[in-house]
């Protein structure tokens, strides 16, 4: 199989790649990326030196481009992680985010159609479906949900997902969609929650919370994610399927930055609560339900596991993230 990679060198399209060339060793692997600030070719450097995949400096929005890495390299697959993706950035510059969530998306499926693909891939998240009551832990989202997108990154995020759905209806192209609660572990870029406070806390550095950190989010290990992904876009019949990925671990913001200063030894004076952010939604809780039923897929991660596996890779590849400090908001 012959797999392209879109923003396969950012946090969770670099995990899949890793994950797919230990799993799948015979697969040969396409990545295309912009390497915008969140996009760090580093990560993928050993892979790239031993070619082990082939790599592109591309925007998936250069329609040229796309079309003509289509027509050299003949891909089965297509897997869509290229996205805009921080929520605070939306905020600021919305228009980046329909650029590249939207009309990059559109990109793609058309070059799928041109070039008959068997099969497109969108990363999507649960951030579509807005936000859940904190009072209510019985409720969860699940895939027949209305969209209800809060920011315009989720926004621009179902929209990408409407269109996938509207070119399996239309041209027929043969896609499926996986709704991803927040994700964490080695190489996510410190702007994001775990890994700003593991290293603002490694420095001594004031650790900024939302409000009251009260707000509750599904955690989902990477390695988890990327074998749900594996598992759906090997079987014929998830065509057309949006499904839930979730980490059945639900957690409050303020507890994970708590648990996080314990294991690094440091103090719970270091938290400073900032104002909040625009629209902050409550609660994210996801009901994998249909992907357990449909091809026995289940989070494998323990958080308790997975943040210590996390923290230990901060602590041991300051490398690879003190470069990127400079392009922090």
């Amino acid at each position: 199989m012959k797999i392209i990679v879109t923003g396969g060198a950012g946090f969770i399209g670099s995990n899949f790649i890793f994950y797919m060339l230990e799993h799948h060793p015979d697969f040969e692997i396409i990545c295309v990326d912009k390497l915008t600030y969140a996009g760090n070719i580093h990560t993928l450097d050993k892979i790239i030196a031993e070619n082990k995949i082939t790599f592109y400096q591309n925007d998936i929005c250069d329609r040229e481009a796309i079309y003509e890495i289509f027509a050299r390299d003949k891909p089965d697959v297509i897997v869509n992680f290229a996205a805009e993706s921080h929520v605070d950035r939306s905020i600021e510059t919305p228009d980046i985010f329909f650029k590249t969530n939207i009309l990059g998306t559109a990109v793609l499926m058309d070059a799928c159609v041109k070039f008959g693909i068997k099969r497109f891939h969108q990363v999507a998240t649960d951030e579509v479906y807005g936000d859940l009551p904190l009072d209510r832990p019985d409720l969860f989202f699940t895939e027949d949900l209305p969209l209800r997108a809060s920011s315009p990154y989720s926004a621009s995020k179902a929209s990408a997902d409407l269109l996938t759905l509207a070119y399996n209806r239309t041209y027929k192209l043969p896609v499926s969609i996986s709704r991803c609660s927040n994700n964490y572990g080695p190489y996510q870029f410190p702007e994001k929650l775990i890994p700003l406070m593991i290293i603002n806390a490694l420095h001594d550095k004031k650790l900024p919370v939302y409000g009251q950190g009260l707000n509750v989010r599904d955690w989902l290990y990477v390695e988890d994610h990327c074998r749900a992904i594996d598992m759906i876009i090997q079987n014929e019949n998830t065509i057309g399927e949006i499904y839930n990925v979730g980490g059945h671990n639900e957690m409050r913001n303020i507890d994970i930055v708590k648990l996080i200063l314990r294991q690094l030894a440091k103090p719970e004076e270091l938290i400073s609560f900032v104002t909040d952010r625009k629209g902050h939604d409550l609660r994210y809780a996801i009901d994998p339900t249909k992907i357990h039923n449909a091809i026995g897929w289940q989070p494998e991660t323990k958080f308790a596991d997975g943040i210590k596996k996390t923290i230990d890779w901060y602590l041991n590849n300051e490398s690879w993230w003190k470069p990127l400090l400079s392009k922090l908001l």
